[in-house]
């Protein structure tokens, strides 16, 4: 196999038969020596964090699988952290579509003289460019369109599918008496489709248990078990 390249948090190889094969690693991201799954830079590792990743990633896109949602999940080997997926052509370098059900974070940061902490959002989406040099810029429908990285079809497909999906991830969270504050996801054509990318675990989801935050391995326990 041929390594592609080293991401923040894993390892991407081209497996030579037309797919991918995702190596999840330990590394974290935040900022100075807090843990943020939405930081940019690697601040150091936690032991058995890839492998929470990789049972979350597995236990979301199986069940978005079933309600017959394109992802490119193919399989994975808990064993040694991998997922198999489909080739996936990113909108330029790729676009993250954020679904907020409570103001929190970054969102709070922007407009906190409109809005207040943990105020709620009706399944607001927030789209933003990956671009870790200018800090995952928001971008508006308009000018993905004009920038030629999607079509006004495709946005409209992705914004609908973000909902959908963040109901869906929402209603397992609460299966567990977890609440989702905020989720991202990642798109891209998939054998021609829109569809569902990357992962879908603690690092692109923002959970509370009794008001407090719920980090990845523990969530990884509640959902998956351990």
């Amino acid at each position: 196999m041929e390594k592609i390249r080293e991401g923040k948090t894993k390892t991407v190889f081209d497996t030579g038969d037309g797919n991918i094969l995702l190596k999840f690693r330990d590394d974290v991201t935040g900022t100075g020596d807090v843990v943020d799954p939405g930081a940019n830079t690697v601040i150091g590792k936690i032991e058995g964090k890839g492998n929470a990743s990789l049972k979350l990633s597995k236990h979301f896109f199986e069940l978005l699988k079933r309600d017959g949602i394109r992802t490119h999940y193919i399989d994975a080997d808990l064993k040694e952290n991998t997922m198999l997926v489909k080739r996936a052509d990113t909108f330029g370098d790729g676009l993250e579509f954020i679904c907020r059900l409570k103001a929190a974070g970054s969102f709070v940061r922007r407009y906190g003289r409109y809005v207040e902490e943990d105020q709620p959002l009706d399944y607001l989406v927030e789209i933003t460019l990956k671009d870790d040099d200018r800090g995952d810029p928001l971008i508006n429908e308009e000018a993905l369109v004009q920038l030629k990285l999607m079509t006004k079809e495709e946005v409209s497909e992705a914004i609908a599918l973000t909902k959908k999906i963040t109901k869906i991830v929402k209603q397992e969270c609460e299966r567990f008496d977890l609440e989702l504050i905020d989720i991202k996801f990642e798109f891209a054509r998939v054998e021609g489709e829109i569809a569902v990318i990357d992962e879908i675990s603690g690092d692109n989801m923002r959970v509370r248990k009794n008001g407090q935050a719920v980090m990845q391995k523990e969530l990884c326990d509640i959902i998956c078990g351990k």
